[in-house]
């Protein structure tokens, strides 16, 4: 008699492998988030200590912070009306603008409303205020 069964996985076969990769995927995905938060946390204070120090670097040669209008970009090319444009570097205070770690850019405003001036990122939703992923950090805070 001839054996009419082709080799190959059944449907039953495969169901169970899919859950099972599943479940490993989602326990993956709960063990790994934290570290993910952790590293865009750090991203940020990264960030944040560059731009401070090219503020206050600026702020040396120009006796003032750049504008909320100049922005972080007086870091990178010199703005208009510079007190003392013999003292801008000739590659600025940093090379480029960093992004946050959602890909956006960080704010700035000079004066500040909680320091000299407010330095910060909305966080992963973008939007003013949240908690966790989502809370706004910047230059103010420990």
């Amino acid at each position: 008699m001839k054996n009419n069964f082709k080799p190959g996985f059944t449907l039953i076969e495969l169901m169970a492998v899919i859950v099972i990769l599943g479940i490993l995927a989602s326990v993956v995905a709960i063990n790994v988030n934290p570290f993910l938060q952790r590293a865009n946390y750090e991203k940020i204070r990264a960030d944040m200590t560059q731009l401070e120090k090219a503020l206050e670097v600026y702020r040396l040669n120009e006796l003032t912070y750049p504008t909320t209008e100049q922005g972080l970009t007086a870091l990178v090319g010199p703005p208009e009306n510079l007190k003392r444009p013999f003292l801008y570097p000739v590659d600025g205070y940093i090379k480029s603008i960093p992004l946050d770690p959602w890909g956006r850019e960080y704010l700035y405003l000079y004066p500040g409303t909680k320091s000299n001036y407010d330095l910060f990122t909305y966080g992963s939703d973008g939007i003013e205020g949240g908690s966790g992923e989502n809370a706004d950090i910047g230059n103010w805070q420990n």
